[in-house]
């Protein structure tokens, strides 16, 4: 049995039926947005997406993949790497007409939808920068992974089971990462201006926030 059909034997006719109604990258965005932001330190797998309409942004990534999967796109994520005083971020990505799009869960607003515009994949992560900031508005992305392809940890049953998915981001830990800043863009990068990121912060759930660490003052 595929890991598609193991999903759809697995659900009830209920879940069955708002599976089938996410039958675009948008719907699916919408799927998530409905959902509760998840502040556990705990993976779901799709079909617990599902059933709890809970998750952070790894588990909403898995879940948009295997939804896209559904709709015939290959079951594809990204990992943005922050530096050490944020979060990193997962995206599922999908390609219509060469072009890239992504779907995501997350906590800060600007850093969920994308439409299929984005000639490369760094055109398509690089649209996410000046949104990519903590809690005290630095702006903290600082690279990316090339795509991971889901369907390797089909035998681990990623899409149905809670139990293995580890090994997913052990993955992304050990796959190359692309930079995208040199030293001297980050020593003169600027910090959010206060309305970004209290539209970034809109809707956000505190308790799932990165508790960053505030800039060491420095003594003369």
């Amino acid at each position: 049995m595929t890991e598609l059909a193991a999903l759809r034997a697995a659900c009830t006719k209920h879940e069955a039926r708002r599976m089938e109604a996410l039958a675009t990258p948008a719907a699916i965005q919408t799927f998530l947005d409905s959902i509760e932001y998840s502040e556990e330190e705990r993976y779901r797998c799709p079909l617990t997406v599902l059933r709890e309409r809970k998750g952070h942004c790894f588990d909403g990534a898995l879940f948009a993949a295997a939804m896209l999967r559904r709709i015939g796109h290959p079951p594809l994520i990204v990992d943005i790497i922050p530096n050490d005083n944020d979060d990193d971020h997962l995206l599922a990505i999908y390609s219509v007409r060469g072009h890239w799009g992504a779907v995501a869960k997350s906590n800060y607003s600007g850093l969920r939808y994308r439409e299929p515009v984005y000639r490369t994949l760094r055109e398509l992560v690089m649209s996410y920068f000046d949104d990519f900031f903590n809690a005290l508005g630095e702006k903290t992305m600082r690279a990316y992974t090339r795509p991971l392809n889901l369907k390797t940890f089909d035998s681990l049953h990623w899409m149905t089971i809670d139990d293995n998915l580890d090994a997913i981001g052990v993955r992304l830990d050990a796959i190359r990462k692309n930079r995208v800043l040199t030293p001297a863009m980050i020593r003169s990068l600027t910090v959010a201006d206060r309305r970004s990121v209290q539209a970034g912060l809109l809707g956000s759930k505190p308790e799932g926030l990165f508790k960053a660490k505030p800039p060491r003052s420095h003594s003369c």
